[in-house]
């Protein structure tokens, strides 16, 4: 057989010899040592290591690179929100264009293949996030697969004709419906924002993606939703189809009363998406001794079986004013903050970046490093799979279904001469 592409002395584990990747008609083809086949085109990855692509599974395009426009000074989230919404209100489609792009970029370099955005849909800036995203997805499909999130930032009962213009947005093509139950202004709100994403949702036959229980603490149950979802998700037969971003008031529950939700979350088969450089930032604001990390119970989710991934979330404004769309870097943060660093544990983020990402998001079945599947791979300047979060190596090369989309430079071939 005639290869596409054929990838040549590659480490897929660590523990195996340097194997051959053939792939053909954007799927991959063999793995094995050795493969005697002629190629379209061939990489000689020179023991270096490969990894399946990196997923971001909640990223917000329309609100990045806003950081230096109208900076916030507490870093608090009603703060967020509200600086953002003064410059929402201001939204031009060529500058949303021109940043979304920029981001995108940084993504495509850093070895993202696939992304789910969350733009705004709201009476603030209408649906100008979703029809730039439209574009986007068809001006980078060669690139990475883009899923768009109607999303109601500024709650659906609170904001009335939300409902109508994330209506819209699934008929313009979005694909998933997002929601945010703690921007209502009661419990019965909350609840209720719930049950009508749920409906918007079983409507389309789409996946449901909120935000969810952003707080330091649970004691309003706006910010303790958790459990009503999952419970949603069983009764209306969405197990596996329902992805919770933030999720952070999990982590002051004690252990008897966390337990059951997460059993509940396990049950219904929902990834909870950690957004470690947004929730670091903006949690434990009001502590004045023992500041809280603010994330999500990661080690106790994982441990209870839920699917966790993570994300970068904002990328430089008012929720978070740092970022580039590298996922390893946010791998290597949350591995810190999590205190997950036995070689064990490391691997747990790493799948967290990759497999448990292409789970949230609804992609798993063709995702991975395994004959049949797509050929969405990233070459990693580095000779270990074991030190991708260790190295935050450059990306030698992506590859999106079975094509080469980037080519950077091989530092480590300096390194392995010893200069």
């Amino acid at each position: 057989m005639k290869m596409d592409l054929l990838i040549h002395n590659v480490r897929v584990c660590d523990d195996q010899p340097l194997m051959d990747i053939g792939i053909k008609d954007s799927k991959i083809a063999a793995i094995e040592k050795g493969i005697e086949a002629s190629a379209v085109q061939s990489i000689d990855a020179g023991g270096r290591a490969v990894i399946p692509g990196l997923i971001e599974p909640h990223l917000h395009l329309d609100k990045a690179m806003l950081h230096r426009r109208l900076p916030a000074s507490l870093g608090t989230l009603d703060e967020a929100i509200r600086v953002t919404g003064i410059l929402k209100s201001k939204q031009e489609r060529e500058d949303v264009l021109d940043r979304s792009r920029r981001v995108l970029d940084m993504a495509v370099q850093n070895g993202t293949v696939a992304i789910r955005a969350h733009p705004d849909v709201d009476l603030i800036q209408g649906l100008i996030g979703v029809e730039t995203l439209l574009q986007l997805r068809e001006e980078y499909k060669h690139l990475l697969d883009l899923q768009i999130v109607a999303f109601p930032q500024e709650g659906i009962l609170k904001s009335e004709g939300t409902y109508n213009l994330m209506e819209t947005a699934m008929g313009m093509g979005a694909d998933v419906v997002g929601g945010c139950p703690y921007n209502e202004l009661s419990w019965d709100d909350a609840r209720r924002h719930i049950d009508m994403v749920f409906d918007m949702a079983q409507k389309h036959d789409a996946h449901v993606d909120m935000h969810a229980d952003f707080s330091d603490e649970p004691t309003d149950q706006r910010f303790a939703c958790a459990a009503y979802i999952a419970q949603k998700a069983i009764d209306t037969g969405y197990q596996g189809r329902v992805s919770l971003g933030h999720v952070t008031s999990l982590g002051a529950l004690p252990p008897e009363e966390l337990k059951p939700i997460m059993d509940l979350l396990y049950e219904a088969d929902i990834s909870i998406v950690t957004l470690p450089a947004t929730d670091l930032y903006l949690g434990g604001r009001k502590d004045d001794k023992n500041q809280r990390r603010g994330l999500t119970p990661v080690r106790a989710l994982h441990n209870a079986g839920v699917n966790v991934a993570y994300s970068s979330n904002n990328v430089r404004n008012a929720f978070t004013p740092f970022g580039k769309a590298d996922m390893l870097v946010i791998g290597n943060m949350l591995a810190h903050v999590i205190q997950f660093g036995t070689p064990e544990d490391q691997a747990t983020v790493l799948d967290m970046g990759t497999k448990n990402g292409a789970r949230a998001i609804g992609i798993a079945r063709d995702y991975g490093i395994d004959v049949g599947k797509q050929a969405d791979l990233v070459i990693l300047d580095t000779y270990q799979v074991a030190d991708a979060l260790l190295d935050i190596p450059s990306r030698s090369w992506v590859i999106k279904r079975g094509k080469i989309t980037v080519v950077t430079h091989h530092s480590c071939d300096i390194h392995r001469r010893g200069l």
